[in-house]
């Protein structure tokens, strides 16, 4: 009986000395595999920054598209490559198909001018795009409310005018 138990222990023992065998030879190549990586990094330090063109649609001015991106750099493969992109059709083109703002409530008519305005702060900037910080954008104010007095001198008009026919 105590040479079975010997037995086990011993199995249990050198399993456990194998498993610690593997788990040495695995933390020395993954260190290994870390002193190769930075000698790669260095190569790719030489490359400049993407810098990449404005998103063109395929077809009209909204939708899927594409960007061209370059960088610079002696020891780099790739100078050069396109990236599918997406411009939202929703957002305001007037201040550049890659920016998105938030706009605030529209302003009181201003009588002068005959047109309303309000100001949108930049939510959001698709691929780095160079956007403003706010924007402002104005419209006509549309019909303007007329007074009362005005009113009643139509209908006093149209009540004459049946008057008129009536009596013709």
């Amino acid at each position: 009986m105590q040479s079975q138990q010997y037995q086990q222990q011993r199995r249990k023992l050198a399993a456990a000395f194998l498993a610690f065998i593997f788990i040495l030879a695995a933390v020395d190549n993954a260190e290994a595999g870390k002193k190769e990586k930075p000698e790669k990094k260095m190569k790719k330090s030489d490359c400049g920054e993407w810098q990449w063109s404005v998103c063109v649609p395929t077809s009209g001015d909204c939708g899927l598209g594409t960007r061209e991106g370059t960088r610079t750099g002696a020891e780099c493969k790739q100078t050069m490559k396109t990236q599918r992109c997406k411009i939202p059709c929703n957002w305001k083109k007037q201040f550049g198909a890659e920016c998105k703002y938030q706009f605030q409530a529209w302003g009181e008519c201003d009588l002068n001018t005959a047109l309303k305005t309000r100001t949108g702060s930049l939510k959001r900037a698709l691929h780095n795009a160079d956007c403003q910080k706010t924007v402002t954008i104005s419209k006509p104010c549309g019909k303007l409310t007329k007074a009362k007095p005005q009113a009643e001198s139509k209908k006093k008009k149209k009540e004459g005018k049946k008057q008129e026919k009536m009596l013709d």
